[in-house]
Protein backbone atom coordinates (compact mmCIF):
# COMPACT_ATOMS: atom_id res chain seq x y z
CA UNK A 1 0.00 0.00 0.00
CA UNK A 2 3.00 2.31 0.76
CA UNK A 3 4.48 1.42 -2.57
CA UNK A 4 1.21 2.59 -4.29
CA UNK A 5 0.65 5.81 -2.62
CA UNK A 6 4.55 6.85 -3.38
CA UNK A 7 3.41 6.67 -6.85
CA UNK A 8 0.52 8.70 -6.79
CA UNK A 9 2.49 11.40 -5.40
CA UNK A 10 1.29 10.87 -1.53
CA UNK A 11 4.57 11.40 0.82
CA UNK A 12 5.13 8.70 3.52
CA UNK A 13 6.36 10.21 6.73
CA UNK A 14 8.19 8.49 9.75
CA UNK A 15 8.63 9.24 13.21
CA UNK A 16 4.81 10.13 14.14
CA UNK A 17 2.78 9.52 17.04
CA UNK A 18 -0.83 8.94 16.53
CA UNK A 19 -3.48 9.28 19.86
CA UNK A 20 -6.80 7.71 18.56
CA UNK A 21 -9.82 10.17 20.26
CA UNK A 22 -12.98 8.08 20.02
CA UNK A 23 -15.56 9.87 21.56
CA UNK A 24 -15.99 13.48 21.41
CA UNK A 25 -15.61 14.70 24.88
CA UNK A 26 -12.30 13.41 24.07
CA UNK A 27 -11.39 14.97 21.11
CA UNK A 28 -12.84 18.11 22.84
CA UNK A 29 -11.10 17.95 26.03
CA UNK A 30 -7.74 17.22 24.33
CA UNK A 31 -7.47 20.07 22.00
CA UNK A 32 -8.65 22.63 23.90
CA UNK A 33 -5.93 22.26 26.44
CA UNK A 34 -3.66 22.41 23.26
CA UNK A 35 -5.14 25.07 22.17
CA UNK A 36 -4.75 26.66 25.48
CA UNK A 37 -1.17 26.20 25.85
CA UNK A 38 -0.36 27.78 22.22
CA UNK A 39 2.44 29.58 21.35
CA UNK A 40 2.51 31.00 17.80
CA UNK A 41 -0.35 29.97 16.04
CA UNK A 42 -3.79 28.49 15.43
CA UNK A 43 -4.92 27.53 11.93
CA UNK A 44 -8.53 25.63 11.89
CA UNK A 45 -9.95 23.88 9.03
CA UNK A 46 -13.92 22.76 9.56
CA UNK A 47 -17.20 21.93 7.08
CA UNK A 48 -19.21 23.67 10.04
CA UNK A 49 -18.90 25.02 13.36
CA UNK A 50 -22.43 24.83 15.23
CA UNK A 51 -23.63 27.90 16.78
CA UNK A 52 -23.93 25.70 20.14
CA UNK A 53 -22.02 25.72 23.50
CA UNK A 54 -19.04 24.15 22.54
CA UNK A 55 -18.29 26.39 19.40
CA UNK A 56 -18.91 29.15 21.70
CA UNK A 57 -16.08 27.99 24.22
CA UNK A 58 -14.04 27.08 21.44
CA UNK A 59 -14.28 30.64 19.87
CA UNK A 60 -13.97 31.92 23.91
CA UNK A 61 -10.53 30.12 24.13
CA UNK A 62 -9.27 31.45 20.95
CA UNK A 63 -10.25 34.84 21.43
CA UNK A 64 -7.95 34.75 24.34
CA UNK A 65 -4.86 33.53 22.50
CA UNK A 66 -5.56 36.52 20.05
CA UNK A 67 -5.56 38.75 22.88
CA UNK A 68 -2.00 36.79 23.97
CA UNK A 69 -0.71 37.62 20.13
CA UNK A 70 -1.58 34.23 18.73
CA UNK A 71 -2.20 34.01 15.18
CA UNK A 72 -5.70 32.84 14.97
CA UNK A 73 -7.62 31.54 11.50
CA UNK A 74 -10.34 29.74 11.10
CA UNK A 75 -11.82 28.63 8.12
CA UNK A 76 -15.68 27.29 7.61
CA UNK A 77 -17.47 25.85 4.75
CA UNK A 78 -20.26 28.22 3.40
CA UNK A 79 -22.98 24.97 2.91
CA UNK A 80 -21.65 23.66 5.20
CA UNK A 81 -23.07 26.12 7.38
CA UNK A 82 -25.78 26.90 5.63
CA UNK A 83 -26.96 23.17 6.01
CA UNK A 84 -26.37 23.48 9.54
CA UNK A 85 -29.29 23.92 11.72
CA UNK A 86 -27.78 26.06 13.90
CA UNK A 87 -25.16 27.88 11.90
CA UNK A 88 -22.66 31.38 12.49
CA UNK A 89 -25.23 33.85 11.50
CA UNK A 90 -23.60 36.74 9.53
CA UNK A 91 -23.40 39.59 12.70
CA UNK A 92 -21.77 36.67 15.19
CA UNK A 93 -19.00 36.13 11.75
CA UNK A 94 -18.50 39.58 11.99
CA UNK A 95 -18.35 39.75 15.95
CA UNK A 96 -15.85 36.57 16.21
CA UNK A 97 -13.29 38.53 13.71
CA UNK A 98 -13.51 41.83 16.04
CA UNK A 99 -12.09 39.62 18.89
CA UNK A 100 -9.27 38.98 16.77
CA UNK A 101 -9.75 35.62 14.98
CA UNK A 102 -9.89 35.39 11.42
CA UNK A 103 -12.79 33.44 10.33
CA UNK A 104 -13.61 33.01 7.22
CA UNK A 105 -16.27 31.43 5.17
CA UNK A 106 -14.91 29.15 2.03
CA UNK A 107 -16.78 29.77 -1.12
CA UNK A 108 -19.58 32.05 -0.06
CA UNK A 109 -23.49 30.92 -1.68
CA UNK A 110 -24.26 33.75 -4.32
CA UNK A 111 -26.33 33.56 -7.50
CA UNK A 112 -26.70 31.47 -8.97
CA UNK A 113 -26.22 29.65 -6.20
CA UNK A 114 -26.35 26.09 -7.65
CA UNK A 115 -22.27 26.83 -8.77
CA UNK A 116 -21.29 26.80 -5.30
CA UNK A 117 -23.04 23.75 -3.75
CA UNK A 118 -19.99 21.29 -5.33
CA UNK A 119 -17.47 21.31 -4.39
CA UNK A 120 -17.59 21.92 -0.57
CA UNK A 121 -14.65 21.61 2.08
CA UNK A 122 -15.45 18.54 4.05
CA UNK A 123 -12.28 18.35 5.85
CA UNK A 124 -11.59 19.02 9.72
CA UNK A 125 -8.14 19.82 10.47
CA UNK A 126 -6.89 21.80 12.78
CA UNK A 127 -3.03 22.59 13.57
CA UNK A 128 -1.26 24.14 16.33
CA UNK A 129 2.19 26.08 16.28
CA UNK A 130 3.19 23.47 13.31
CA UNK A 131 3.67 20.67 16.37
CA UNK A 132 0.31 19.04 16.82
CA UNK A 133 -2.33 18.50 14.29
CA UNK A 134 -5.56 17.19 15.05
CA UNK A 135 -7.66 15.64 12.09
CA UNK A 136 -10.61 12.68 11.85
CA UNK A 137 -14.18 13.21 11.40
CA UNK A 138 -15.29 15.41 13.49
CA UNK A 139 -16.74 19.38 13.58
CA UNK A 140 -17.62 21.03 16.31
CA UNK A 141 -21.18 21.09 17.71
CA UNK A 142 -22.88 19.32 21.17
CA UNK A 143 -23.69 16.63 19.85
CA UNK A 144 -20.75 14.69 19.53
CA UNK A 145 -21.08 14.92 23.44
CA UNK A 146 -24.93 14.61 24.09
CA UNK A 147 -26.01 12.76 20.86
CA UNK A 148 -29.11 13.55 18.96
CA UNK A 149 -32.94 12.93 20.56
CA UNK A 150 -34.76 10.46 18.37
CA UNK A 151 -31.08 9.29 17.17
CA UNK A 152 -29.35 9.07 20.38
CA UNK A 153 -25.40 8.58 21.03
CA UNK A 154 -23.14 10.27 18.04
CA UNK A 155 -20.09 7.97 17.53
CA UNK A 156 -17.15 9.48 15.75
CA UNK A 157 -13.09 9.48 15.36
CA UNK A 158 -10.15 11.68 15.60
CA UNK A 159 -6.85 11.68 16.06
CA UNK A 160 -4.10 13.79 17.84
CA UNK A 161 -1.31 13.84 15.68
CA UNK A 162 2.33 15.01 16.53
CA UNK A 163 5.80 14.71 14.25
CA UNK A 164 6.84 15.23 10.52
CA UNK A 165 3.51 14.63 8.93
CA UNK A 166 2.01 17.30 10.48
CA UNK A 167 3.03 19.72 8.27
CA UNK A 168 2.01 17.58 5.52
CA UNK A 169 -1.79 18.52 7.01
CA UNK A 170 -0.65 22.33 7.57
CA UNK A 171 0.06 22.33 3.88
CA UNK A 172 -3.46 21.25 2.90
CA UNK A 173 -4.88 23.98 5.69
CA UNK A 174 -2.52 26.82 3.68
CA UNK A 175 -3.63 26.17 0.26
CA UNK A 176 -7.07 25.83 1.32
CA UNK A 177 -6.48 29.47 3.09
CA UNK A 178 -4.57 30.90 0.17
CA UNK A 179 -7.70 29.83 -2.05
CA UNK A 180 -10.09 31.70 0.24
CA UNK A 181 -7.97 34.32 1.10
CA UNK A 182 -5.31 35.28 -0.97
CA UNK A 183 -2.97 35.23 1.94
CA UNK A 184 0.62 33.62 1.41
CA UNK A 185 1.37 31.63 4.99
CA UNK A 186 4.81 30.12 4.75
CA UNK A 187 8.47 29.88 6.46
CA UNK A 188 9.77 28.31 9.37
CA UNK A 189 7.46 30.25 11.85
CA UNK A 190 4.48 27.97 10.21
CA UNK A 191 6.18 24.81 9.21
CA UNK A 192 9.25 24.47 11.86
CA UNK A 193 11.56 21.39 11.93
CA UNK A 194 9.69 18.64 13.84
CA UNK A 195 11.44 16.03 16.40
CA UNK A 196 10.88 12.03 15.39
CA UNK A 197 8.11 10.92 18.16
CA UNK A 198 9.63 8.07 20.13
CA UNK A 199 6.95 5.94 18.64
CA UNK A 200 8.19 6.34 15.16
CA UNK A 201 4.73 5.55 13.31
CA UNK A 202 4.88 5.72 9.35
CA UNK A 203 1.13 7.99 8.86
CA UNK A 204 0.61 9.12 4.95
CA UNK A 205 -2.19 11.88 4.36
CA UNK A 206 -3.84 11.74 1.83
CA UNK A 207 -5.97 14.94 0.56
CA UNK A 208 -8.62 14.95 -2.35
CA UNK A 209 -8.83 18.41 -3.99
CA UNK A 210 -10.63 18.18 -6.73
CA UNK A 211 -8.22 19.91 -9.27
CA UNK A 212 -5.51 18.54 -7.89
CA UNK A 213 -6.13 14.97 -6.85
CA UNK A 214 -9.41 14.22 -7.69
CA UNK A 215 -9.47 9.84 -7.18
CA UNK A 216 -6.87 10.21 -4.10
CA UNK A 217 -9.26 8.50 -1.89
CA UNK A 218 -11.67 6.74 -3.82
CA UNK A 219 -8.22 4.73 -5.28
CA UNK A 220 -6.76 4.75 -1.89
CA UNK A 221 -10.61 2.67 -0.67
CA UNK A 222 -10.10 0.68 -3.91
CA UNK A 223 -6.46 -0.29 -3.79
CA UNK A 224 -6.93 -0.74 0.24
CA UNK A 225 -9.47 -3.53 -0.74
CA UNK A 226 -7.85 -4.72 -3.92
CA UNK A 227 -4.31 -5.88 -2.01
CA UNK A 228 -6.46 -7.10 1.15
CA UNK A 229 -5.46 -10.75 1.69
CA UNK A 230 -7.43 -12.02 4.93
CA UNK A 231 -9.92 -9.73 6.66
CA UNK A 232 -11.17 -5.79 5.71
CA UNK A 233 -13.40 -4.23 8.48
CA UNK A 234 -15.05 -0.98 7.67
CA UNK A 235 -17.82 1.70 9.62
CA UNK A 236 -18.71 4.43 7.00
CA UNK A 237 -22.23 6.48 7.68
CA UNK A 238 -23.36 7.12 4.73
CA UNK A 239 -22.43 4.46 2.22
CA UNK A 240 -23.44 4.30 -0.88
CA UNK A 241 -20.00 3.35 -2.71
CA UNK A 242 -19.36 4.49 -6.31
CA UNK A 243 -18.54 2.26 -9.05
CA UNK A 244 -14.55 1.74 -8.56
CA UNK A 245 -14.97 0.97 -4.28
CA UNK A 246 -17.67 -1.27 -5.15
CA UNK A 247 -16.50 -3.49 -7.75
CA UNK A 248 -13.07 -3.38 -5.22
CA UNK A 249 -15.67 -4.73 -2.34
CA UNK A 250 -16.87 -7.68 -4.58
CA UNK A 251 -13.73 -8.56 -5.37
CA UNK A 252 -12.35 -8.55 -2.20
CA UNK A 253 -15.30 -10.62 -1.00
CA UNK A 254 -15.19 -13.19 -3.88
CA UNK A 255 -11.47 -14.26 -3.52
CA UNK A 256 -12.46 -14.84 0.24
CA UNK A 257 -11.41 -12.01 2.27
CA UNK A 258 -13.29 -11.86 5.62
CA UNK A 259 -15.20 -7.95 4.89
CA UNK A 260 -17.08 -6.99 7.68
CA UNK A 261 -18.93 -3.50 7.44
CA UNK A 262 -20.63 -2.01 9.90
CA UNK A 263 -23.77 0.15 9.09
CA UNK A 264 -25.88 2.47 11.20
CA UNK A 265 -29.48 1.47 12.19
CA UNK A 266 -30.43 5.10 12.09
CA UNK A 267 -28.83 8.44 9.85
CA UNK A 268 -29.05 11.86 10.58
CA UNK A 269 -29.90 12.00 7.01
CA UNK A 270 -33.72 10.93 5.10
CA UNK A 271 -33.34 8.32 2.14
CA UNK A 272 -29.22 7.11 3.52
CA UNK A 273 -30.20 4.50 5.62
CA UNK A 274 -32.32 2.87 3.11
CA UNK A 275 -29.78 3.17 0.58
CA UNK A 276 -26.71 2.10 2.71
CA UNK A 277 -28.91 -1.12 3.47
CA UNK A 278 -29.42 -1.42 0.43
CA UNK A 279 -25.99 -1.73 -0.78
CA UNK A 280 -25.29 -3.73 2.57
CA UNK A 281 -27.51 -6.45 2.07
CA UNK A 282 -26.31 -7.12 -1.40
CA UNK A 283 -23.48 -6.77 0.08
CA UNK A 284 -24.07 -9.65 2.51
CA UNK A 285 -25.94 -11.89 0.02
CA UNK A 286 -22.42 -12.20 -2.08
CA UNK A 287 -20.88 -13.40 1.32
CA UNK A 288 -19.90 -10.25 3.56
CA UNK A 289 -20.67 -9.70 7.07
CA UNK A 290 -23.08 -6.69 7.31
CA UNK A 291 -24.16 -5.39 10.84
CA UNK A 292 -26.34 -2.89 11.66
CA UNK A 293 -25.78 -0.72 14.24
CA UNK A 294 -28.29 0.31 17.33
CA UNK A 295 -26.63 2.22 19.56
CA UNK A 296 -26.93 5.70 17.92
CA UNK A 297 -25.56 6.98 15.09
CA UNK A 298 -21.88 6.10 13.53
CA UNK A 299 -20.37 8.95 11.76
CA UNK A 300 -17.06 7.06 12.30
CA UNK A 301 -15.18 6.24 8.92
CA UNK A 302 -12.72 4.15 9.52
CA UNK A 303 -11.33 0.84 7.12
CA UNK A 304 -8.66 -1.29 8.74
CA UNK A 305 -6.87 -3.97 6.44
CA UNK A 306 -5.20 -7.98 7.62
CA UNK A 307 -4.47 -6.56 10.99
CA UNK A 308 -1.30 -4.37 9.88
CA UNK A 309 -2.43 -0.54 9.10
CA UNK A 310 -5.59 1.58 8.71
CA UNK A 311 -7.24 4.57 7.21
CA UNK A 312 -9.79 7.06 9.70
CA UNK A 313 -10.59 10.73 7.85
CA UNK A 314 -13.47 12.67 6.74
CA UNK A 315 -14.29 10.86 3.49
CA UNK A 316 -17.72 8.71 3.61
CA UNK A 317 -17.90 5.89 1.34
CA UNK A 318 -20.43 7.62 -1.10
CA UNK A 319 -20.28 9.88 -4.43
CA UNK A 320 -20.46 13.22 -2.33
CA UNK A 321 -17.31 12.79 -0.77
CA UNK A 322 -15.17 10.32 -3.33
CA UNK A 323 -16.60 12.65 -6.54
CA UNK A 324 -16.97 16.23 -5.55
CA UNK A 325 -15.86 17.36 -2.26
CA UNK A 326 -12.29 18.37 -0.53
CA UNK A 327 -11.83 15.62 2.20
CA UNK A 328 -8.64 14.42 3.48
CA UNK A 329 -7.94 11.02 4.98
CA UNK A 330 -4.93 9.84 7.16
CA UNK A 331 -3.33 6.54 6.55
CA UNK A 332 -1.75 4.74 9.40
CA UNK A 333 0.64 1.80 9.26
CA UNK A 334 0.69 0.18 12.60
CA UNK A 335 -0.32 -3.11 14.35
CA UNK A 336 -0.71 -1.42 17.42
CA UNK A 337 -3.32 1.31 16.19
CA UNK A 338 -5.07 -0.85 13.83
CA UNK A 339 -5.53 -3.46 16.75
CA UNK A 340 -7.32 -0.59 18.84
CA UNK A 341 -9.43 0.25 15.74
CA UNK A 342 -10.34 -3.51 15.49
CA UNK A 343 -11.05 -3.75 19.30
CA UNK A 344 -13.34 -0.40 18.84
CA UNK A 345 -15.48 -2.20 16.01
CA UNK A 346 -15.49 -5.39 17.78
CA UNK A 347 -16.78 -3.70 20.87
CA UNK A 348 -19.56 -2.13 18.71
CA UNK A 349 -20.85 -5.43 17.24
CA UNK A 350 -22.53 -6.14 21.10
CA UNK A 351 -24.87 -3.56 19.90
CA UNK A 352 -25.41 -4.71 16.63
CA UNK A 353 -27.58 -6.84 14.53
CA UNK A 354 -25.68 -8.82 11.79
CA UNK A 355 -27.80 -8.39 8.53
CA UNK A 356 -29.59 -11.56 8.29
CA UNK A 357 -30.35 -13.55 4.39
CA UNK A 358 -33.55 -12.52 3.94
CA UNK A 359 -33.58 -8.90 5.50
CA UNK A 360 -34.52 -6.90 2.66
CA UNK A 361 -37.65 -8.82 2.21
CA UNK A 362 -38.76 -7.91 5.81
CA UNK A 363 -38.66 -4.16 4.75
CA UNK A 364 -41.71 -2.39 3.79
CA UNK A 365 -42.19 -1.47 0.03
CA UNK A 366 -41.54 2.14 1.40
CA UNK A 367 -38.20 1.50 2.72
CA UNK A 368 -37.67 -1.00 -0.21
CA UNK A 369 -38.08 2.06 -2.58
CA UNK A 370 -36.06 4.43 -0.68
CA UNK A 371 -33.08 1.95 -0.88
CA UNK A 372 -33.29 1.45 -4.35
CA UNK A 373 -34.11 5.15 -5.34
CA UNK A 374 -31.14 6.03 -3.26
CA UNK A 375 -28.98 4.14 -5.38
CA UNK A 376 -30.14 5.69 -8.44
CA UNK A 377 -29.08 8.99 -6.83
CA UNK A 378 -25.42 7.38 -6.14
CA UNK A 379 -23.69 10.32 -8.17
CA UNK A 380 -25.57 13.10 -6.34
CA UNK A 381 -25.43 11.44 -2.75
Amino acid sequence: MAAHLRTKGVKICDGNSVRLLKTGHDKFEDMFEAVRNAKSFIHLEYFNFRNDSIAGLLFHLLAQKAAEGVEVRALYDAFGNASNNQPIKAHMHDSINALGIKLVKFDPIRFPWVNHIIPRDHRKIVVIDGKIAYTGGMNVADYYIEGIPGIGDWHDMHMHIEGPVVNELHEIFCRMWYKATKEYIAGEKYFPATIPSQDNLRVAIVDRHPQRSADAIRDLFAEMLNTAQHKVLIINPYFVPTHKVRKALKRAIDRGVDVQILLSAKSDIPLTPEASHYVGNNLAKRGAKVYLFHGGFHHTKIMMVDDLYCTIGSSNMDARSLRCDYEVNTVIFNKKVTKELTDLFNEQLKSSTPMQKGYWSTRSTGKKFQGWFGNLLTPWL
